[in-house]
């Protein structure tokens, strides 16, 4: 493989001599121009015509034809690819390539030393040349010069010989062009001597023309591979994914070769068995990376190696070892003054003190970071000092989200949400896009707009899924599933979870997260459908797996006592309430979880027959719902409290409460909760018939009957048996109340199908 050098190169400085020479007329020169800076700047973006497979930098010549085929040249009848062609085929020996690149430079204007010291010696200045030495096409000129007055004359002889194997596709047309060229298309010299390429010594000089084999390796030098590497691993870093299988190949080949590797390979491999959760090769591959560069840049980029030695512990949970080592990163970034890596140490501890308190509690203890509001006041200054958008907008998610956990303003959150959408728009920071719209969704979901939070995550996966990490990706449709799941639509959920793109599945940590809200999913269903047996194996399953964040850590341990609910282990599931809290407690988790498990332990402790020790519970756990404006928490406490004023004989209380607070129950679009407060409905007006006389009874029988109906629906679009069943039997108790014995037993027979309906789908 050589260095530089390769046949497309040959062909783009063609191209470029092409348009030096002043062919190209002026309309024709933006798009040659573009092509050609297309090709040669380092991160230029690539033109239409630039193909998109992992071998781009080594260009084919048909994405020359595509480009120039259309371009008119200054010459009558030829286009600027009928010239590129005739330039190609004129390089027609060894002799004719040296020359090309030798002559390269007459086309670069000469340096002011240059004019100068011709001036002094006395010789005529030369016209200046056309393209100028510090401009892009002038440095590719130049350097394309330099590397091949370095090349050996084997290198130059194996140049020529992988030059004239590129070139041949375009045989065919360039003779349509040129029927009068009448030479030979291996080297001008065998036409001399009249020999083909079928002569022995043609045999020996270039081997069979025929056998041309895989050659498409050929055509890339190391320079290009190294900018290929860079590529992969800025789209590793950037998205979260793994290698494709044909790079992956491709390094695999150049490594059983004997082709020396350039040292970026090693760290594109420790990325690829990090995210196959390959610990022991990421590990290896990360030291070989860093041993080789350290050989070259001494200690500068040792804050790196450190730092993604911390990652790689975390990732794979070695939580003590990747503290030390993340400490280490910032003391050594420090001593280099690199301020980017400094901020990314500090915004990385950051988080991992969020996901994993326990761990960072000695370093919290010490006041080493200070408080969460100094630790994100000092990343943003930080940020903006450095000018790193990308991590100023996530500090400002950071704090937007810190003030929802502590229960602070709504309006500040939204102010903290729209200030990062605006950086994102003004600074063009496209990678935390997704994130702001996800938590912007979560606000919405908080405050009961589940309509808003449900378009959020839609717009998301819509307008910016292709530009965003894949475990924002993911992320955002487990939880848009979630939304599928509270409104009954289990298989469209599981759908949508099964079509989460296979690139992203690559990654084993991302296959098992969502393997883990499929499981979960499952479980909730199972639990509806009331067959314990199934819940118990996948409660165990997913007990085994462990959850992959904090999140569904919380949302798993809720299922958990919902199925010792369904088991009617009371005692189990308030323990479990307890230790859930206590955990939350020394944590300082967020503000929905403490309230949730005050509403659970509620409703548990009515569901014992305690439901007055409750009231107090629920009373608190209403005050801070509100305070927060955590209103999907805060209808929940109305039902909840609406029941314990049943059990106190306050039915119209009861009945007023529930009333006021249907319509927005509705708007949370949570069929449970809506279900369970029709239900209470039922209760509180069955209360109030019979406190009522003859007349206003039957009107309270009615509304009750209205409201099992509405209760009904909801308990049947998510599937819950117990409910529809319990819901059935009173809708036949109130029948034989109005003296209805006809609809009492339809209602009887209904529950007996619908028993049997449940045990044949859990058979």
């Amino acid at each position: 493989m050589s260095r530089y050098l390769t046949p497309p190169k040959v062909a783009l400085l063609s191209l470029a001599l092409i348009y030096a020479e002043g062919v190209v007329p002026t309309p024709a020169t933006v798009p040659v121009l573009s092509f050609l800076v297309s090709h040669i700047l380092p991160d230029a973006p690539r033109s239409s015509h630039a193909p998109s497979s992992d071998t781009s930098y080594g260009i084919k010549l048909d994405n020359f034809e595509s480009a120039l085929s259309s371009i008119p040249s200054a010459i009558p009848g030829r286009t600027i690819w009928d010239l590129f062609l005739k330039k190609l085929w004129s390089i027609d020996c060894s002799h004719a390539l040296d020359q090309l690149t030798s002559n390269a430079l007459t086309v670069i204007s000469k340096s002011r030393d240059q004019v100068q010291r011709e001036r002094d010696e006395g010789l005529l200045p030369e016209p200046f040349g056309r393209i100028s030495r510090t401009s892009p096409l002038g440095a590719f000129i130049r350097r394309a010069h330099l590397e091949y007055t370095r090349l050996h004359f084997s290198d130059a002889a194996a140049l020529w010989q992988r030059f004239m194997l590129y070139r041949r596709p375009t045989k065919q047309a360039f003779e349509k062009k040129n029927p009068l060229y009448g030479r030979n298309s291996l080297d001008v010299n065998l036409s001399d001597l009249q020999l083909d390429s079928s002569h022995p010594i043609a045999q020996i000089m270039y081997g069979n023309p025929e056998d041309e084999g895989d050659v498409e390796e050929e055509f890339l030098s190391t320079h290009d591979v190294e900018r290929l590497m860079e590529f992969h691993v800025s789209e590793l870093q950037r998205f979260g994914g793994r290698l494709p299988d044909d790079m992956r190949s491709k390094l695999r080949q150049m490594s059983v070769s004997g082709t020396p590797l350039p040292s970026l390979g090693h760290y594109l491999k420790f990325l690829d068995c990090w995210r196959a959760g390959d610990y022991a090769s990421a590990f290896d591959n990360l030291h070989w990376y860093f041993d080789y560069t350290m050989q070259s840049r001494d200690r500068t980029f040792y804050q790196y190696a450190l730092l993604n030695l911390a990652i790689l512990q975390a990732d794979f949970g070695c939580h003590s070892e990747a503290i030390p080592a993340m400490q280490e990163a910032i003391s050594t970034a420090r001593e280099n003054k690199d301020v980017t890596c400094l901020n990314f140490c500090m915004s990385w501890l950051y988080h991992f003190g969020k996901a994993f308190p326990a761990e960072m509690k000695e370093i919290k203890e010490s006041g080493m970071l200070g408080s969460e509001n100094e630790a994100l006041a000092f990343l943003k200054t930080r940020a903006k000092d450095a000018d790193m958008w990308n991590l100023l907008s996530t500090t400002l998610l950071s704090e937007a989200k810190l003030g929802l956990q502590n229960g602070e303003s709504i309006a500040t959150a939204f102010e903290t949400i729209a200030k990062s959408a605006h950086l994102n728009v003004i600074k063009g920071v496209t990678s935390v896009q997704g994130p702001t719209l996800l938590m912007r969704s979560s606000v919405y979901g908080r405050t009961g707009l589940a309509h808003l939070a449900w378009s959020g995550g839609d717009i998301f996966l819509d307008c910016y899924a292709d530009e965003a990490p894949a475990e924002d990706v993911l992320k955002s449709t487990c939880r848009m599933a979630n939304f599928l799941v509270q409104k009954g639509r289990y298989n469209k959920a599981m759908e949508m979870l099964e079509n989460v793109d296979e690139s992203i599945l690559r990654v084993l940590k991302y296959r098992q997260y969502r393997t883990f809200c499929a499981g979960m999913l499952q479980l909730r269903r199972s639990l509806h459908h009331d067959d314990l047996t199934t819940s118990s194996h996948l409660l165990t399953q997913l007990s085994s797996q462990g959850a992959p964040d904090v999140e569904l850590s919380f949302a798993f341990s809720l299922l958990e006592i919902d199925f010792h609910t369904h088991h009617k282990s009371y005692d189990k599931a308030l323990d479990l309430v307890e230790t859930l809290a206590k955990s939350s407690h020394e944590e300082s988790t967020d503000i929905i979880a403490q309230i949730k498990l005050l509403n659970i332990k509620a409703r548990l402790l009515a569901l014992c027959g305690h439901p007055h020790q409750g009231f107090s519970i629920t009373v608190r756990a209403a005050s801070m719902a509100h305070r927060a404006r955590i209103l999907t928490c805060l209808w929940e406490s109305a039902v909840i409290l609406s029941n314990i004023l049943l059990h106190l004989h306050d039915f119209s209380a009861a009945s007023q409460l529930l009333e006021a607070v249907v319509p927005q129950v509705l708007e949370c679009e949570d069929c449970d909760l809506a279900a369970r407060t029709y239900s209470a409905l039922v209760d509180a007006h069955m209360g109030l018939a019979g406190e009522a006389k003859s007349a206003r009874r039957k009107e309270g029988l009615n509304k009750a009957v209205e409201y099992l109906d509405c209760a009904f629906e909801e308990f049947r679009r998510i599937e819950d048996a117990r409910g529809q069943g319990e819901m059935l039997a009173k809708k036949a108790t109130v029948m034989r109340l109005c003296g209805d014995y006809g609809l009492a037993n339809d209602m009887a027979s209904r529950y007996l199908d619908l028993k049997k309906e449940y045990e044949k789908m859990r058979a």
